[in-house]
Order: structure tokens, then C-alpha cells, then sequence
């Protein structure tokens, strides 16, 4: 009989990001200071967002805008990696890139706090996921629910449970 398991993931909703961009470009044209001075881009395949303005500050306003878009649509913006901004001509560009998967060293940790909380769960690394397995349930939504309560710097989700 398979033990119980789940999967610990990062993933990101790359159609709600769609929709997050297009509701801050919206708002960017309803912003009187604003209107006609910037525009957002959203590459999917790279997973990055271009902010276009005619000055620094417009950026820093834009990219609040752009936060707050994300919130809405319930995307965590500990995600994303905000670069610096570069002045071409009379434009200003900022990238931001929405990283997704759990890279080595933030899957070491998770697996580290979860052995270190003594739990009666296993942590495995596969490629850009941890899982989690244990002999019973109670196990599991323990250890989910310490990776809930630590501070990682990526927005963590649980998918494929198995009982």
C-alpha cells in the first residue's frame, strides 16, 4: 500500500499574471499623472514583465501599480525580482521577473525544516519540487503546515495529495 505524499511546488498562474498586467495598464490610463507615460509588457515565455516610463519616478508608481494588480489576482509578489532600471534615450526601462520552481538551495531548506521540526515525514528533492511522504495524514498536514508558518522567499503551494 502507497504511503500518503504531497508535492511542495511554486507555481505561477501565468493566465492571472495576463490578467494582473492588462488591470495595471488599465489603471495606468486611468491615472491623470500617469496617462500616456509608460506601458507594461508581460513575456510569457521568459516570464518577465517590462515597465516603460518617461522618468524613475513613474517606474516606482508603476511598479506599485503592478504589485497591487498581482494582489488582486492573488499572486504572491514574494515571486517577483525587481532589476534596475535603465535610462535609453528618453526612456526608462525596469524589468521584473516572476520566478517560478524551487531551485536547489531553497529545496535543501524546506527539506532542513522539515527534518530539524522532527517530524515523522520523509522530504525527497525532485527536480524543481520537494516531496513529502509519511505514514499517516496527520503527519502530513503537520508538515504543511510548518512550511505554511516559516518564512521562505518564495510563495509556496501543495498540490498532488495522496492518501
Amino acid at each position: 500500500m502507497p504511503m500518503p505524499s504531497f508535492d511542495v511546488v511554486s507555481e505561477l498562474d501565468k493566465h492571472e499574471v495576463t490578467n494582473a498586467v492588462d488591470n495595471a495598464m488599465k489603471e495606468l490610463e486611468r491615472r491623470y499623472d500617469l496617462r500616456g507615460k509608460g506601458k507594461f509588457e508581460f513575456n510569457q515565455k521568459d516570464l518577465k514583465i517590462t515597465l516603460t516610463g518617461d522618468a524613475e519616478f513613474q517606474l516606482e508608481q508603476m511598479l506599485e501599480i503592478l504589485k497591487l494588480s498581482l494582489v488582486k489576482r492573488k499572486i504572491d509578489i514574494q515571486c517577483l525580482e525587481v532589476k534596475d532600471s535603465l535610462a535609453s534615450g528618453k526612456q526608462v526601462k525596469q524589468d521584473v521577473i516572476l520566478r517560478e520552481g524551487i531551485d536547489k538551495e531553497l529545496a535543501r531548506k524546506i527539506v532542513a525544516l522539515i527534518k530539524d521540526a522532527k517530524l515523522k515525514v520523509q522530504a525527497a528533492i525532485q527536480g524543481e519540487q520537494v516531496r513529502v511522504t509519511g505514514k499517516k495524514r496527520d503527519d502530513l498536514q503537520e508538515a504543511m503546515a510548518l512550511l505554511r508558518g516559516s518564512e521562505m522567499d518564495m510563495p509556496l503551494q501543495f498540490n498532488n495529495f495522496r492518501d
